[in-house]
């Protein structure tokens, strides 16, 4: 009987998904006949209210083919209308990234995931929690773009990440912090006063954002994180340099939601023990 009652249900369901296909399209039922080659009373008959069966697989796929949907949604099987080469681009998309958070691409990204849990592993300290001096010495040299767009877009982050409902947890590599407080590798020309400003500023974000912005630092000898922001379950975008590498499938951003995860479970320091952390390293800055 239920078996029944399901094979009714389905063949409902069909018939309610083809007519908005059909309207979406602005297709009648003799246009739609004559695309897929068959007559109009056997696409009549699969309209029908009074239909209990579902139509042949051919005139499933042919409807669907026609109209620019899948027939796995025409069927009940899908929740997703677009084809199958649809979804594949909507999958995975190439964009262009600037180097500074200036990039509205990505804070049209943040704002889309209001209210979900943000995940970030940054290439450097995130601009959002960085002085104006530091993005004036680390941003100046960048052609193109003034220090000025630089130090209000990243204004424009922390105030929205401070007003909007969305946890924000960022992971750092041990190494990444350590090489700030000596000024070495890419801080090497970084001057004392503002190592020490910059680090009490991070300092001071930790403790006064706890628990809307949670920081965890990992070892990256034990574990390695690429460039990445999460946004909830809506989005993962990959950093390579000049282009974000963007996932909308939902098994491709839960694995990597997963491995973002695991540099929070084997964090050397948690969020509590961060502002700790900074610092016994601002003590370290000469």
């Amino acid at each position: 009987m239920s078996d029944k009652l399901n094979k009714l249900d389905r063949a409902g369901l069909f018939r309610t998904r083809l007519r908005n296909a059909m309207a979406d399209a602005d297709i009648t039922q003799s246009a739609l006949a004559r695309a897929i080659g068959t007559d109009r009373s056997t696409l009549s008959q699969a309209l029908s209210d009074t239909a209990t069966r579902l139509p042949g697989a051919h005139i499933a796929a042919s409807c669907a083919q026609a109209l620019g949907v899948s027939s796995d949604w025409l069927l009940g099987l899908s929740d997703r209308p677009e084809q199958a080469d649809t979804l594949s681009s909507m999958g995975l998309t190439l964009t262009a990234a600037s180097r500074a958070m200036i990039d509205e691409k990505i804070f049209a990204w943040h704002q889309e995931a209001a209210g979900y849990k943000i995940r970030h592993a940054p290439t450097r300290l995130p601009d959002m929690l960085k002085t104006d001096a530091m993005l004036v010495w680390e941003y100046g040299p960048h052609l193109g773009r003034t220090t000025t767009q630089a130090i209000n877009a990243s204004r424009d982050r922390l105030d929205w990440m401070r007003s909007s409902q969305s946890d924000y947890e960022i992971a750092i590599p041990i190494f990444e912090l350590e090489s700030f407080a000596a000024g070495v590798g890419y801080y090497r020309d970084l001057p004392v006063a503002l190592r020490r400003q910059q680090m009490q500023n991070l300092r001071d974000l930790c403790a006064s954002l706890y628990p809307r912005l949670r920081i965890y630092v990992f070892d990256a000898r034990k574990l390695y994180a690429a460039p990445i922001t999460i946004f909830g379950p809506l989005l993962a975008a990959i950093y390579t340099g000049g282009h974000y590498i963007a996932f909308r499938d939902r098994d491709r951003v839960e694995t990597l939601t997963l491995d973002f995860d695991e540099l929070v479970r084997q964090a050397e320091f948690t969020a509590r023990d961060v502002p700790s952390y900074l610092d016994g390293l601002g003590k370290l800055i000469t």
